[in-house]
C-alpha cells in the first residue's frame, strides 16, 4: 500500500522542526525566493528554480548540503493571514517534536522553542512581571493570571502564570522552568506549566537568603 504523500503544510512543518526555524519565517523565505530568486532562513538557503504548471520549484540547502527540492503551488504562496500553529498541531508533527525533545533535563534555548513542544526545561531571566488580571475560568470560578516576560541570550518568550505563581517571581530573578509546554496564543509563542510544570528560582534579585532553590508547582490547570 502506498503511503499518503505529505501535504505542503506538513512538509514545511517538518522542515521547521528538523532545522529549528520558525515556520512563519520559512514560509516567508519561500515567498521571498520566488520574488528574488534566492533567500535565506537561519542556516537554510532557499533557491527558486522556476515554475511548471503553476507550481514553483524550490531547492533548499543547509550550507552546501542539499536538503530537499519540492514544488509549491503559486497560488499557495499568495496566502495571507496564515495561522501557522495549526500546521504544527498534528500527530505527525508532535511525534517529530517529541523525538527531538527526548531529554527533559536538557535546557532548551528560547530561540529553539516550537509550538507543540512538551516537557521542556528552560533557564531564563525574568524581565517583566505585569500586574495579574482577574479572569473567569471555564470552571466558573475566578483566578489571577499574568504573562511574565522571560529571556535568555537567544530570545524572549511569555510565561503564563496563575494565582500564587503570579507573585512568585520578580524582575531580575534567574529561574529554571521544568515540564513546561509551548503553545501559541494569538499567534505568539507562550510557555505554560500545566499540571506538572515547576518553577525553580536559581538566583533571586531580592535580599532573601536561600539555602536551596525555591520550587512552586501548578496543581490545578485553568487553561
Amino acid at each position: 500500500m502506498n503511503q499518503k504523500k505529505p501535504t505542503i503544510t506538513e512538509h514545511l512543518a517538518f522542515l521547521s522542526v528538523q532545522h529549528s526555524v520558525y515556520l512563519a519565517e520559512l514560509f516567508q523565505t519561500l515567498v521571498s525566493a520566488r520574488e528574488n530568486g534566492k533567500s535565506a532562513c537561519m542556516d537554510l538557503t532557499v533557491q527558486y528554480r522556476g515554475s511548471i504548471d503553476h507550481q514553483a520549484i524550490f531547492l533548499i540547502k543547509k550550507y552546501t548540503k542539499i536538503i530537499v527540492q519540492f514544488r509549491v503551488a503559486e497560488e499557495f504562496l499568495l496566502t495571507k493571514n496564515i495561522h501557522f500553529e495549526t500546521w504544527m498541531n498534528t500527530d505527525k508533527i508532535r511525534k517529530q517534536i517529541s523525538k527531538q525533545n527526548c531529554n527533559p533535563n536538557l535546557s532548551t534555548l528560547i530561540q529553539d522553542l516550537r509550538h507543540g513542544m512538551k516537557k521542556v526545561t528552560v533557564e531564563a531571566e525574568v524581565l517583566e512581571t505585569p500586574k495579574p488580571s482577574i479572569v473567569q475560568t471555564r470552571y466558573g470560578n475566578s483566578a489571577r493570571v499574568t504573562n511574565a516576560l522571560i529571556a535568555d541570550e537567544t530570545g524572549k518568550i511569555k510565561l503564563c502564570l496563575w494565582n500564587e505563581q503570579a507573585n512568585f517571581i520578580t524582575i531580575g530573578d534567574t529561574i529554571q522552568i521544568k515540564n513546561a509546554s509551548v503553545c501559541a496564543f494569538k499567534g505568539e509563542r507562550q510557555l505554560r506549566l500545566g499540571k506538572t510544570g515547576t518553577i525553580n528560582i536559581l538566583q533571586s534579585q531580592t535580599a532573601r537568603t536561600k539555602q536551596q532553590p525555591e520550587t512552586i508547582a501548578k496543581n490545578t490547570i485553568y487553561a
